[in-house]
């Protein structure tokens, strides 16, 4: 574990603090992975474990041995024999061909902006894995192994978020992981920032030396914006589930009306997702037999439209998990190399723009929760709309109501949050730029795309924490105001999970600790939501 993860990790008390993960091993082969193999990994929940199949290692090795004997028999080969991008059209002689890949990694060396967190960097280490072990990368065994043993000892090379258009892939960020294998640049060592060789030599690793095409396979890939999406996604899916049981809670803050979900209404438009988030609440909110005159015939469209707002987002993700899945279990540099028929094939497979897609779409899906939990949250606030309950959700009576403000500003700081992940919004994939002198002509942007849709679901998250604050406050207000209001079972649990870890508020306080405290709960999931 890494000094910024045990930082996050040492605010918590100590029923917070997860145990420690009991490892898996993630097997690296030409067999398919998913999205949760990459969380698992960067958690630190599973272990990467390259095949030991001499099947497999034979396929890894034929690359490289077609490539070794291309190029004794003079043969052309792009990154390999010629520079690169534009420069294809420059032959490199042959006694320079040893030094092009060093070349590479270092004047890419470029990167800017924050580094990648520690379980970021071990996701991006394990994508371009997975790709690379697909057997069309033309590289050796040996590469793979110094990633394997890179992730097995966690040293993680410190890679800037920026630099990135998303074709040729990734290579600004991943030159960084080529040097480290080399031995050079820096990495994260038990939280500590070292020297590559430093760090290698202490391990008992010798740098490598890439070979004629390694340097190209390392980084003219997806690797940054798959990793990154496999995190967004594995965020995004849970975010389904909280945000239907907060509108389940804000439904019984609010008074609602729980016919607005009836099974049979919502078997007339027949998206799976949608029909899902309304089962869930269902679940949580069962209709009583009380007449309809005792409650508002139609609550206002955040209550009412919640499962055709969360569902669009529910709806969404299986196809981006096909999206996502497929990119992470393609060969996906250029040029591809083809040993069993002995041909080099030149395409754009680096390019990133099914990454892209998913992630602007993803961003934009997770945006309008935040909005909808937001107008929730306006809702609840306000004692025109809250059906009898305290302004602002303050607990506070007598004359102190006076001088308490309860919610006020958390309702702020949360449409603050909304405004920010809405403006984050706008598509990264269609600002493609020209660049490397008209050769990268068209570019995906799927890596500003992933980190993009990682700030959006920063941003909601915050808003969650605020919405968990708010409705339980909202349904303790309720069931205060109304002695014969109890929640259902599913409900009842949550204000007891919530309750050990966010006090009622009936004077005014501080609330970022109890904001910052819910995040670690909803990054961790800690809260298992439905079944």
């Amino acid at each position: 574990m890494h000094l910024a993860e045990l930082k996050e990790l040492s605010a918590l008390p100590a029923s917070l603090t997860p145990p420690a993960p009991r490892q898996r091993a993630v097997l690296f082969d030409q067999g398919r992975l998913t999205i949760e193999d990459i969380v698992d990994i960067a958690s630190g929940a599973a272990q990467v474990a390259l095949s030991d199949a001499p099947a497999f290692r034979a396929a890894i090795s034929r690359g490289a041995d077609f490539l070794d004997r291309l190029l004794r028999e003079d043969g052309t080969i792009y990154g390999v024999t010629t520079g690169y991008g534009d420069s294809c059209t420059v032959n490199v002689p042959s006694e320079l061909i040893a030094e092009l890949p060093h070349h590479l990694y270092t004047y890419h060396g470029c990167g800017l902006g924050e580094l990648f967190s520690p379980a970021q960097t071990r996701a991006i280490m394990a994508a371009r894995l997975a790709s690379l072990s697909k057997g069309y990368s033309g590289v050796s065994v040996g590469l793979l192994e110094q990633i394997a043993r890179l992730l097995k000892e966690d040293l993680l090379p410190l890679i800037p978020s920026e630099g990135s258009v998303g074709a040729s892939g990734d290579l600004t960020p991943l030159s960084y992981l080529a040097a480290v294998l080399c031995g050079e640049r820096e990495v994260w060592r038990d939280g500590v920032k070292v020297g590559a060789a430093e760090a290698l030599a202490t391990a008992g690793i010798t740098p490598l030396r890439l070979r004629p095409k390694e340097g190209l396979a390392i980084m003219n890939g997806t690797a940054v914006m798959t990793a990154l999406a496999c995190l967004a996604y594995d965020r995004a899916q849970y975010l389904v589930r909280i945000a239907t049981r907060i509108t389940a809670m804000a439904s019984f803050a609010l008074d609602g009306n729980a016919h607005h979900f009836d099974a049979t209404l919502f078997a007339v438009k027949p998206h799976a997702g949608q029909q899902q988030v309304a089962a869930w609440l269902r679940q949580d909110l069962p209709v009583d037999d009380a007449p309809r005159n005792q409650k508002r015939l139609q609550d206002r469209y955040s209550i009412r439209c919640a499962p055709h707002v969360i569902g669009v987002l529910a709806d969404a993700l299986p196809w981006m998990r096909e999206s996502i899945e497929n990119e992470l279990n393609s060969a996906n540099d250029n040029p591809i190399i083809d040993a069993e028929n002995e041909r080099v094939l030149h395409g754009g497979h680096f390019y990133g723009g099914h990454i892209a897609f998913a992630m602007d779409s993803m961003k934009n899906a997770v945006a309008n929760v935040a909005d909808l939990l937001d107008r929730q949250m306006a809702l609840l606030v306000d004692s025109r709309y809250n059906h009898g309950l305290p302004a602002n959700l303050s607990g506070a009576e007598g004359p102190r109501a006076s001088i308490n403000h309860g919610l006020k500003a958390l309702q702020i700081s949360a449409s603050a949050w909304t405004a920010e992940a809405l403006k984050q919004t706008m598509p990264a994939s269609v600002f493609s730029r020209s660049t490397e002198c008209h050769n990268q002509d068209k570019v995906s942007m799927g890596t500003i795309a992933a980190r993009d849709c990682l700030r959006v679901l920063q941003l909601t998250e915050q808003v969650v924490a605020a919405l968990l604050i708010s409705v339980r406050q909202g349904v303790w207000l309720r069931c205060r105001l109304d002695g014969a209001a109890r929640p259902q079972q599913n409900l009842q649990q949550m204000m007891e999970l919530l309750a050990a870890d966010i006090a009622v508020i009936q004077e005014d306080r501080m609330l970022e600790p109890d904001l910052r405290r819910l995040l670690e709960r909803i990054r961790l999931k800690q809260w298992q939501l439905y079944e």
